[in-house]
């Protein structure tokens, strides 16, 4: 099947279908986005995408850019720019006599989708999964009352899940709730693959999150948990996150097994985007 570009007053859309199947790809653009959802990109992405499904393996090669262009139904260049798109992500990297060879399995989300685990692998065609492993009230330490802007020895909620992507545990999630979203979090099912979502239903939306990414060594529970040896390396994230009237809803904790889950940063004289990817 060949995809084909399809001009129309309201946008453009891009269909593209498949190497194997009947699977296609509909990506709707408009004049107020056209500057920043190029045509290279959402090829980029689609490829992106299907290597992640497996259709090319890590290891072998993609087809010729001609082959590209012609199912896409764009020109070779914009084919290009997508390659080299990917070969920055660390996806593909070219190979003298051999064209582009898929190196990781690498998919990208912009920073402002970093509040929501759950979302963003749907977004990329991955089961996501959550469980709750423990939850209970305390008093607020020194440290949590300065992140959730509370007084110290407020009542908090602290929840820990085990993250997973199709059925891989790839994260531990650690979460300390304001007191004013307790009783929503205690009414949240244990078994849940976007809490965001499920925040959002309930009637609370995250709109702001900061975010400070690290290294840490996992410690017992992590290992336990994530199965690991104890002191393996762990990537952590850590995050604080806020309604829509400023007020802090959650502190937490990421950590993530090396190899599943990158972070990468573009930036560029006016800007700074940071897209999480996974390995």
């Amino acid at each position: 099947m060949v995809a084909h570009l399809n001009a129309s007053r309201d946008g453009t859309r891009l269909s593209a279908g498949r190497f194997r199947g009947d699977d296609t790809l509909a990506v709707m653009t408009d004049a107020s986005r056209a500057s920043i959802t190029t045509l290279y990109q959402q090829v980029a992405t689609d490829l992106g995408r299907r290597i992640v499904d497996g259709e090319f393996a890590v290891g072998s090669p993609l087809p010729a850019e001609h082959r590209l262009a012609e199912h896409y139904g764009v020109a070779r260049e914009t084919v290009r720019s997508a390659l080299a798109s990917l070969e920055r992500r660390g996806t593909l990297v070219p190979r003298h006599g051999k064209g582009w060879i898929v190196q990781s399995a690498l998919q990208t989300q912009s920073f402002h989708e970093l509040r929501s685990f759950g979302q963003w692998a749907e977004s990329r065609g991955l089961v996501p999964g959550g469980h709750v492993v423990a939850q209970e009230r305390g008093r607020a330490s020194v440290h949590e009352a300065r992140m959730l802007d509370i007084a110290p020895g407020s009542e908090v909620l602290r929840v820990t899940r085990l993250r997973s992507l199709d059925g891989r545990a790839v994260m531990l999630e650690r979460s300390s709730y304001a007191p004013w979203v307790i009783p929503t979090v205690e009414s949240l099912p244990a078994e849940l693959p976007s809490v965001v979502r499920a925040m959002e239903q309930a009637g609370i939306t995250m709109v702001f999150g900061r975010h400070r990414i690290d290294a840490v060594s996992a410690s017992s529970e992590d290992a336990r948990l994530l199965g690991v040896r104890r002191s393996s390396g762990l990537l952590r994230v850590q995050r604080e996150t806020y309604s829509r009237d400023g007020r802090t809803i959650e502190h937490g904790e990421d950590r993530y097994l090396p190899g599943t889950v990158t972070f990468e940063v573009d930036s560029s004289a006016e800007t700074a985007a940071v897209r999480r990817t996974i390995s």
